[in-house]
C-alpha cells in the first residue's frame, strides 16, 4: 500500500489551533473518531500518550510523529494537522511541532503503524517535503506532495531485486571509491529516528562521493541487513545506536559508536570522519556473540569511566532521595523525636527515620554495585555491592556483631567509587587466571568461583587496603571544608551553585550534587553547608524560567508559558531538570543567567549559615526541619531566582531586538 492511502483527508487539519500536546492529541482522535475510523478515542488517546512517555516522538525538525494501535481501530491510517505556531512536544532538538503526522493502527495489525512510520520518515527526509507541506492549501495538495515522493513497499522491494548485487551500498558518482562505510542505526522506541539517521547518513555520504551502506535496527527489525562481504570491503563503521546490536562482527574494523541521534544532527561529520580520520579499531570480546552488547573500545577512557560513574549515580539517587524525605519528615516531631531517650520522642518519627536511614546506608553500596554492573555484568554488581558494604562497615555492623566490622576505618562514599571501579577489575582479573579452564565449566565460573572468590577478594582489599587511605582524605575533605573562613565559603557556595545550572543533569551538575551527598552522609548526623548550597542553586533554574513567563509573557509561546508555570512546583521541589527544554531551546542566552542565579542562591545560603540534613526535598525538606535556617534558605532562593528571571528576560529581548535587525537587513 502506497504511504498517500493511509492519510485520511477528511481528518487534516491545516489550521491547527491547539495549545499542548495533549489538546493536539484528543483533537485529532476525535476528528479520526468523527470519521469512523475510531469506536474508543479517549482509549486511543491513552495510548498514544502512553508512547509520548516512554520517549518523545517529536523527531526534530518542527516534525512530530505520535503513534499507537488500539483494538478498536479499524484499519491502519494517518492524521495529518498543521500548527503554524507550532506546538511544543519536547523534540530533541527543542523546536515546537509544526507538522504533525498521527499514525493509527489496529492492535496486532501485523506493525503497519511502524511500517508506516518508517516509509514516512524517510519521505519527510527528502528535499522540498516538509517546506511543501507548510506551504500547503488544501488536503488535496497535501496528498498530492506524499504521492510526488512515496514509494510503496511493494515498488521499494522490486527496486531492491532489481539491484541485487554482491555490494547494496548506494551507488553514487563517487570521487573515492576507495572509501566504503558501513553503519547501524538503532533505536529501542522512536523508530522515527532509526529511519532519519539512516536517510542522512546515506545523503551525508552521497553528498561527500562515498559510497555507503545502511542496516537499520528499530522495533520492526533488522533491515538492509550488512553481509559478510560488505563488512569485509568497508573502510569504516558506524554505529548509531540507543540500543543493543550485533557488534561481534566488526571485529578488527575502524569504528565510530555514537548515539542514535548524532546519525541524525551529525550525520556530516560522522561521514568525514569514518572518511578521514584514524578511528580506533573495534575489538569483539573471546566469545561474544551477535547478542551481546556492543564493545565500548571505540570511546575513550575518560567517557568510559564516566559512563559506569554516572550508571552508579542513577541508581543509587532514588535511594538517596526516599532516605533523605523520609528522614526529613521524621524531624516534623523535633529535631531529636527519632531518638527513645529524648523528650520529643514520638514512635512514628522514630519508624520513619529508621526506614529513611536503611535506605541511606544502601546508598553507597548501590553505587560501587552498579558501577561494577556497568564494567562486569551480574558478577560486578554482586562484588561492589559487597565493596560499598565494607566501605562504611560500621551501618552494618549489627549483622556481624561486635568485631572487624565495628572497628574498622570508614571510606565513605571515595571508598564506594574506588570499590565500583575494583570490581570491574576483579571480574577482568578472574576471567584472566581462570581462561585456561575448559568450555564445559563456565556455568561453575559465573555462579561459584567468580563470585566467591571476587567477593573475599574485594572484601579483603576494603578493609585493609582501600578503607585507610580513602578514609583519611575523605576525613581530610571533611575538615578542610570545616575549616573554611566564612568569607571564602561564600564562594564555594556561589562555584557548587552556580554548577547545578551550567548543564542541568549532566556531568558539571552531577558533579556538585554527589559532592553534597557524599558530605552529607559523612557528616554523621551534623549535616552540610555544602549540601544546603547545591540544593538551592538547583531550585533556581525551575523558577527562574516560571518568574521570567510571568513577567514578560511575549517571550514566550502560549505552549511554553503553560510548561513555564509548572516549574514554581519543580523548582520548590528541587527538581532542577523542569528547566531543561527551555535551555536546550537557546543555551547561549539562557544557561548563563540561570547559572549567575543559581550562583548567586548558593552563596546567599553559606551566607545565612544555611545546613541540609538531607541531600533533596527542596521547599518540603525545609518544612519538615530537614535544612537549618529555612526561612533565610527559601530567601536565597527566591532571591537567586528574582535575579535570574529578570537577567533572563534581559538576555531574551537582546535575541530578540538582534534576530529583528538581521531580519529587517
Amino acid at each position: 500500500m502506497k504511504l498517500s492511502d493511509l492519510f485520511v483527508k477528511e481528518a487534516m487539519d491545516l489550521n491547527l489551533q491547539t495549545d499542548s500536546k495533549k489538546d493536539t492529541l484528543v483533537h485529532l482522535a476525535k476528528r479520526f473518531s468523527d470519521c469512523g475510523g475510531v469506536s474508543d478515542a479517549q482509549a486511543y488517546v491513552e495510548k498514544l500518550e502512553a508512547r509520548e512517555a516512554q520517549s518523545t516522538t517529536g523527531v526534530g525538525d518542527e516534525i512530530a510523529i505520535p503513534h499507537a494501535q488500539h483494538e478498536s481501530i479499524k484499519e491502519a491510517a494517518i492524521i495529518f494537522a498543521r500548527s503554524a505556531e507550532g506546538i511544543e512536544w519536547e523534540s530533541f532538538d527543542g523546536q515546537p511541532a509544526k507538522l504533525i503526522f498521527m499514525i493509527a493502527a489496529p492492535e496486532g495489525g501485523g506493525g503497519e503503524h511502524l511500517k508506516a512510520l518508517a516509509q514516512l520518515s524517510k519521505v519527510l527526509l527528502k528535499d522540498g517535503v516538509k517546506d511543501a507541506l507548510l506551504k500547503a492549501e488544501s488536503p488535496d495538495e497535501v496528498l498530492e506532495i506524499i504521492k510526488a515522493h512515496d514509494e510503496s513497499e511493494e515498488a521499494a522491494e522490486e527496486k531492491s531485486e532489481a539491484k541485487a548485487a554482491p555490494v547494496e551500498a548506494d551507488k553514487t558518482d563517487s570521487t573515492d571509491n576507495d572509501v566504503y562505510i558501513v553503519a547501524v542505526t538503532a533505536c529501542p522506541t522512536g523508530i522515527a529516528h532509526t529511519y532519519m539517521a539512516e536517510e542522512r547518513l546515506k545523503k551525508a555520504g552521497k553528498a561527500a562521493g562515498y559510497r555507503i551502506k545502511v542496516e537499520t535496527n528499530g522495533q520492526s527489525g533488522v533491515e538492509n541487513r550488512l553481509t559478510k562481504k560488505d563488512i569485509e570491503e568497508a573502510t569504516a563503521v558506524i554505529v548509531a545506536a540507543d540500543k543493543q546490536v550485533e557488534m561481534a562482527r566488526f571485529d578488527g574494523k575502524p569504528i565510530i559508536i555514537v548515539p542514535v541521534g548524532d546519525g541524525v544532527n551529525k550525520a556530516d561529520q560522522l561521514v568525514e570522519r569514518a572518511a578521514n580520520d584514524k578511528l580506533p579499531i573495534y575489538h569483539a570480546k573471546k566469545g561474544q556473540n551477535a547478542e551481546e552488547e556492543e564493545s565500548s573500545d571505540g570511546e575513550t577512557l575518560g567517557r568510559l569511566a564516566y559512563k559506569h560513574l554516572m550508571n552508579g549515580v542513577s541508581h543509587m539517587l532514588p535511594f538517596v532521595v526516599a532516605g533523605g524525605i523520609l528522614i526529613a519528615l521524621s524531624f516534623f516531631w523535633g529535631i531529636t523525636s527519632a531518638d527513645p531517650a529524648a523528650d520529643d520522642y514520638n514512635q512514628i518519627a522514630q519508624a520513619l527515620n529508621t526506614v529513611g536511614n536503611l535506605s541511606f546506608a544502601m546508598m553507597l553500596p548501590m553505587l560501587a554495585g552498579f558501577i561494577g554492573h556497568s564494567m562486569a555484568d551480574r558478577i560486578g554488581l554482586v562484588i561492589g555491592v559487597i565493596g560499598g558494604i565494607c566501605a562504611e562497615p560500621s551501618k552494618f555492623a549489627a549483622f556481624t556483631g561486635v568485631g572487624i566490622f565495628e572497628n574498622s576505618v570508614s571510606s565513605g562514599f571515595l571508598g564506594a567509587l574506588v570499590a565500583g571501579f575494583l570490581a570491574g577489575g576483579i571480574v577482568w582479573l578472574l576471567e584472566k587466571l581462570f581462561a585456561w579452564l575448559p568450555k564445559s565449566l563456565n556455568g561453575m565460573k559465573s555462579i561459584f568461583l567468580y563470585p566467591v572468590l571476587g567477593v573475599l577478594i574485594m572484601g579483603f582489599l576494603m578493609l585493609f587496603v582501600i578503607n585507610g587511605p580513602m578514609g583519611a582524605v575523605m576525613n581530610g575533605l571533611m575538615s578542610l571544608i570545616n575549616s573554611i573562613p566564612p568569607s571564602m565559603t561564600i564562594i564555594l557556595g556561589f562555584v557548587v551553585g552556580a554548577m547545578m545550572s551550567i548543564d542541568m543533569g549532566g556531568p558539571i551538575n552531577k558533579a556538585a550534587y554527589v559532592t553534597g551527598t557524599a558530605l552529607v552522609t559523612a557528616s554523621a548526623g551534623a549535616g552540610s553547608n555544602v549540601m544546603a548550597a547545591v540544593m538551592c542553586g538547583g531550585m533556581v533554574p525551575p523558577l527562574a524560567i516560571a518568574i521570567s513567563a510571568t513577567l514578560q509573557k511575549s517571550l514566550w509561546t502560549v505552549d511554553e508559558r503553560n510548561s513555564a508555570y509548572v516549574n514554581y512546583v519543580m523548582g520548590a521541589a528541587f527538581i532542577t531538570e523542569g528547566a531543561i527544554p527551555f535551555a536546550a531551546k537557546d543555551p547561549l542566552h539562557v544557561i548563563p543567567p540561570l547559572a549567575l542565579g543559581s550562583g548567586i542562591a548558593g552563596a546567599l545560603s553559606m551566607f545565612f549559615g544555611c545546613v541540609s540534613y538531607v541531600p533533596h526535598g527542596g521547599v518540603f525538606a525545609v518544612l519538615a526541619g530537614g535544612v537549618t535556617n529555612g526561612l533565610m534558605f527559601l530567601l536565597s532562593w527566591l532571591i537567586g531566582g528574582a535575579i535570574a528571571g529578570i537577567l533572563l528576560n534581559v538576555f531574551l529581548n537582546r535575541a530578540k531586538t538582534s534576530e529583528e535587525a538581521q531580519k529587517a537587513e
